[in-house]
């Protein structure tokens, strides 16, 4: 539901979401409670000490005032259990509760204090009941200082603004003032998230580029939660409904329902060597990352593997650039990819917003010159990440509408210009001029590669490129489909980076809406909930989630009071801030997709990927939805993709035969 206005403030945390701290602090103030009321009881006559009386009138008092508070936590969380996540109506006396919930930290406050400075004077009294006021004072503390953490946490900066929201109803949703209020909104917003943003990332430099995409980032935020008026759990309940309806909706399918969109003939032929080809490009895409994936994906040994290239000089005579450990990095990178040190033309670990690491390589069981861009690691990356404006690209090619993502089609310009530029394609070239070009990264490495693909088309017509799990927006519809002929994706599962694009992000908040508002159980039953089926699975409740009958013109009473009054949203007007067609037009995946998804069930504590899997070729469509799951991160990690490949590789090694099954995909055990 919208945020609680107290003090006259719009704060971060709803009336329904105190079920959860409220029975946490009765269960700590209960057990004080007893252990108060215990201590008074047996020692009570041991009392008869200097100061002993005031020990036993502060005893009686705290035991009083606990009581009082426990009654009111109690009636905090009865309350907060009761009504839905939009229909806040029988939780209208929350506020009043909450107002006497915090003046009774004052007497709270004042008896602490009052039992500190008497132990601080030196009462005399039985050892065990000092050290029982001693424990009472000490908690007293800590729990006041954590309820000042606590409201720290959900203060919201632009809460003053807020509350009360304007007069702009239904009948109003485009009134003057509706709009002025809105625009001031977003610009107070766009300021705080860029407040925070500075101070998140207050050690990576200020440089021109870094502003600016602190500036973008900012933008993209406060333009994606302006118009709603959730609180954190409201997404959290959100996504756990979304999750039990998307398995509801797959298990309840037919098998004539699901959409196939069969590729041609000659897309199936080469699947096997496409495969192959991601599975060997895959090493350099993961050695692009270094040490740290190294030792991650090898924690006993990989350490003792490479520790004497971190402390032993090396020299060559090809160029190696950038960072201190860059001999543990290149340790790493040769144990990853089984190459030579003479193999490697230039290693860049240089970092920055808009500029990522990279490698380039000679792979002779390949014969192939690879250049391998590095995924994010680092919070200049994530900037890079989060630049998700679009912006044109100079490309000499006859495509029209030549789009890109920002920010990776700036750190792929960097990168074409250090190969260009620098002359490092025209060493390796010289080296090995029957090679071809092959482009490979993971993540944001993928996109950039495929740009990078793109920029280097008209200089090197054979050059190849495999993205392994790139970002959904990245390129313009056009640029998707030229890019069919050069580019080869490959995504595991849910994996969520290839389905996250603007367009998808803004859909999701749309389907996050309408599931809270179609939802008739509490939040904190939503919560225990989903977090039971993310843990241990089950079958999903039939949650009512959708209306009977046809597409919805205007939002439901529920769904309208979680947008901001004056927002584009709040009509259900389709022109959202995050659909401009100037700013945020739709983007695709780049290429052909090679999807590796899981047959069967498996644990929900797996480490490993399932040891069965239906390999297909997919079309972009496909991934046009974001899905809900425990595994929609870690089927990103490089790691888990890497031991995906492993397995379905050498499986259809070793079931060449096997026949093909389901149109497109192959299962393999």
């Amino acid at each position: 539901m919208p945020g609680m206005v107290l003090f006259g403030r719009r704060w971060a945390i709803a009336s329904d979401d105190l079920v959860f701290p409220g029975v946490f602090e009765l269960f700590v103030r209960v057990l004080w409670w007893m252990g108060i009321l215990t201590l008074y009881l047996v020692h009570r006559g041991k009392l008869d000490c200097p100061g002993g009386v005031l020990l036993s009138s502060y005893l009686i008092m705290l035991i009083i005032l606990l009581a009082v508070i426990i009654g009111t936590v109690s009636a905090i969380v009865c309350v907060s259990m009761k009504g839905t996540i939009c229909n806040p109506g029988p939780r209208k006396s929350m506020s009043k509760l909450l107002y006497v919930r915090l003046a009774l930290f004052l007497p709270e406050m004042v008896w602490a204090s009052l039992g500190a400075a008497w132990i601080e004077d030196g009462v005399q009294c039985d050892r065990t009941v000092g050290n029982g006021i001693i424990a009472t004072v000490a908690v007293s503390w800590i729990t006041v200082a954590s309820t000042a953490v606590i409201i720290v946490i959900v203060f919201d900066p632009l809460g003053g603004k807020m509350a009360p929201y304007p007069p702009a109803g239904p009948h109003h949703p485009d009134s003057h003032e509706s709009s002025q209020l809105l625009n001031g909104l977003k610009t107070a917003a766009t300021s705080v998230w860029e407040t925070r943003i500075k101070f998140l990332c207050c050690c990576i430099g200020k440089d021109d580029r870094t502003r600016v995409a602190f500036s973008s980032t900012a933008e993209l935020f406060s333009t994606y939660f302006s118009d709603t008026d959730l609180v954190p759990s409201d997404i959290a309940a959100g996504l756990a409904l979304l999750h039990q309806q998307q398995d509801n909706i797959r298990n309840n399918q037919e098998p004539d329902q699901v959409v196939s969109h069969s590729p041609e003939s000659s897309q199936e032929a080469d699947l096997d060597a496409e495969l192959e080809n991601c599975h060997h490009y895959m090493q350099f895409a993961a050695a692009a990352y270094g040490w740290p994936l190294y030792i991650y994906r090898n924690p006993f040994t990989g350490l003792c593997r490479i520790g004497g290239d971190c402390c032993r000089s090396r020299t060559t005579d090809y160029d190696l650039v950038g960072g201190d450990q860059l001999t543990c990095h290149f340790g790493s990178i040769l144990q990853t990819t089984g190459l030579q040190y003479r193999d490697f033309i230039h290693v860049s670990f240089h970092d920055k917003v808009y500029e990522l690491p990279f490698l380039v390589a000679l792979d002779h069981r390949k014969e192939s010159v690879v250049v391998a861009v590095r995924g994010t690691m680092s919070l200049q990356d994530i900037l890079t990440d989060l630049s998700a404006e679009s912006e044109p690209l100079d490309l000499e090619c006859e495509v029209q509408d030549c789009w890109a993502h920002k920010g990776i089609s700036q750190a792929a310009r960097y990168v074409y210009q250090r190969l260009i530029n620098d002359g490092i394609l025209s060493q390796a070239f010289s080296i090995a001029p029957e090679y071809r070009l092959v482009i490979v990264g993971h993540s944001l490495g993928a996109g950039a590669a495929a740009l990078l693909t793109i920029m280097l088309r008209t200089p090197y017509p054979q050059v190849r490129c495999y993205a392994f799990s790139p970002p959904r927006g990245l390129l313009s519809k056009s640029l998707c489909e030229y890019s069919k002929t050069f580019i080869v994706s490959l995504v595991l599962g849910k994996d969520v980076i290839p389905r996250l694009s603007v367009t998808n992000l803004e859909d999701l908040k749309r389907r996050i809406l309408r599931v809270i508002a179609h939802c008739n159980k509490p939040k904190y039953k939503i919560l225990l909930r989903g977090c039971w089926y993310e843990l241990f699975g089950g079958h999903p409740e039939d949650l009512p989630t959708e209306l009977d009958g046809g597409d919805l013109t205007q939002p439901l009473l529920g769904e309208r009071s979680l947008l901001a009054h004056g927002s584009p949203a709040y009509s259900f007007s389709s022109d959202s801030p995050l659909e401009s067609p100037s700013k945020y037009p739709p983007l695709y995946p780049p290429g052909r997709i090679i999807h590796l998804e899981e047959v069967g069930t498996s644990g929900r504590f797996s480490c490993y990927p399932a040891a069965r899997y239906s390999v297909k070729w997919s079309h972009e469509s496909e991934f046009s939805k974001i899905l809900i799951g425990p595994k929609m991160l870690t089927d990103h990690m490089p790691d888990i993709l890497m031991r995906a490949l492993d397995s379905v590789v050498s499986d259809r090694a070793a079931c060449v035969s096997c026949p093909t099954q389901g149109g497109s995909s192959v299962d393999v055990a």
